[in-house]
């Protein structure tokens, strides 16, 4: 049997303020293959973003381990990057040098031309090279968001984790986007985590969509594999059986959650 690319074994996280401790996630298990792309979904509080951080090493896990390449993780680094659903770029850097940042930092070895190559070539793949010298001010949120998503590529990571990359985009921009990091992953065949609050988005990127249950102390309640070949046409999957055994399943999941929630 094939060992796991990326490994969540056990993971529990809680927080504690005082004396009062607060449960967040408990036994996580996950096995993730290499160039998979995988969706988390659950109803807000459920520790979507947390186990996120976990994964992105910017919070320390309570108990279990997370493992890349039989390497434990116990911090933030390159391997690993993270592209939120606020843009997070600086404003009084052009969209080059919100990129260069990045490639600065990980690639500091390399000579400025080849540096200055390789932050063209990110951002050629989002469609963003005829705005390199704009700054953020000057451009669209969905073409903020596509920096963000460069300037992540640009470290090569082993996994890129998606933070609701498309939440605050309007749903023309959103659509576009969804086919950009489609044919991303198709060319680059990298590992993707993603948090999503959309059904139709988490069936149409995802090779798997986890659903976690409601918290405190919230688990893997299922785990739906989509069946579906690539590349995906978005307009030829609306009448596609399995597309829409797959939404279903997972809207079936989240509505029965949501009737616990309301019961208690």
């Amino acid at each position: 049997m094939q060992k796991p690319y990326l490994s969540l074994s056990l993971v529990n996280k809680s927080f504690q303020r005082g004396q009062i401790v607060s449960e967040v996630l408990k036994g996580i298990s996950l096995d993730v293959a290499k160039g998979e792309y995988v969706s988390l979904i659950g109803h807000s509080g459920c520790g979507k973003s947390t186990l996120l951080n976990l994964i992105a090493g910017l919070i320390p896990i309570t108990s279990g381990a997370v493992i890349l390449e039989d390497k434990h993780v116990r911090g933030p680094g390159p391997d690993r990057a993270v592209v939120f659903q606020n843009h997070s770029l600086l404003p009084w850097l052009t969209v080059f040098e919100n990129v260069k940042l990045a490639v600065d930092k990980v690639w500091r070895s390399e000579n400025a031309p080849t540096r200055n190559a390789r932050i063209m070539d990110c951002l050629n793949l989002v469609h963003m090279a005829h705005a390199k010298d704009k700054r953020p001010a000057e451009i669209s949120g969905g073409m903020k968001q596509r920096v963000g998503i460069a300037r992540a590529l640009a470290m090569e990571p082993k996994v890129l984790l998606l933070d609701e990359p498309f939440g605050a985009l309007d749903a023309l921009t959103r659509a576009h986007l969804q086919d950009q990091v489609m044919q991303i992953h198709q060319a680059l065949k990298n590992t993707v985590i993603m948090i999503t609050h959309d059904v139709d988005e988490a069936v149409l990127l995802s090779d798997r969509i986890v659903m976690l249950t409601n918290g405190p102390a919230a688990t893997i309640g299922e785990i739906h594999e989509v069946k579906l070949s690539r590349p995906r046409k978005r307009l030829e999957l609306v009448t596609d059986l399995t597309y829409i055994r797959a939404r279903e399943a997972v809207l079936k999941f989240l509505y029965e959650r949501n009737k616990f929630v309301e019961a208690a």
